[in-house]
């Protein structure tokens, strides 16, 4: 594995759905950081961050935030590496604030963007675009994607038993 992810929260409170995303980066093999960088009380770090991430090696950046949830547009603003938005759910909207701060980018912004509080596809997408270059994290997936089918064809197996 020649790259390794980014993993950013706008505050540690995201920690706790984040875990989801580092367990399964985790499970894939894939190399991280975990990070707390915030687009509005340190702004300036987030520009250094994201404008020396590819130097230092990352490949992909995720970036979790709740309510007005800037932090993934302000990093694809300083960066060429694809970039994926965690909207976190929120006690006023749901976290539909969140949805919209992320998708709604300006043209030349892009922000790739998961379901609120989708920490797992995530990791599950930057595995994705990192195995396009890696074959063995590619075969990775493709045994994940086997295994899911699986567990599926095992739960209908299990129902097909059951006397309705």
């Amino acid at each position: 594995m020649s790259k390794k992810v980014a993993v950013v929260m706008g505050s540690d409170s995201d920690l706790d759905t984040m875990r989801a995303c580092m367990k399964r980066l985790k499970a894939f093999g894939v190399p991280f950081e975990v990070h707390v960088i915030s687009a509005h009380r340190t702004p300036a770090a987030a520009e250094q961050f994201a404008s020396s991430a590819r130097e230092k090696g990352f490949g992909i950046i995720i970036a979790a935030a709740g309510k007005a949830a800037h932090l993934a547009g302000v990093l694809a603003a300083y960066t060429t590496l694809p970039v994926i938005g965690v909207p976190i759910k929120t006690s006023m909207m749901g976290g539909l604030d969140s949805l919209l701060s992320m998708v709604q980018m300006p043209k030349g912004i892009p922000v790739a963007c998961v379901a609120v509080d989708g920490a797992d596809n995530a990791a599950i997408l930057a595995a994705q675009m990192l195995a396009l270059s890696d074959d063995g994290l590619s075969g990775t997936l493709s045994q994940f994607k086997t295994d899911m089918a699986l567990e599926v064809m095992d739960k209908d197996q299990k129902i097909q038993m059951e006397e309705f």
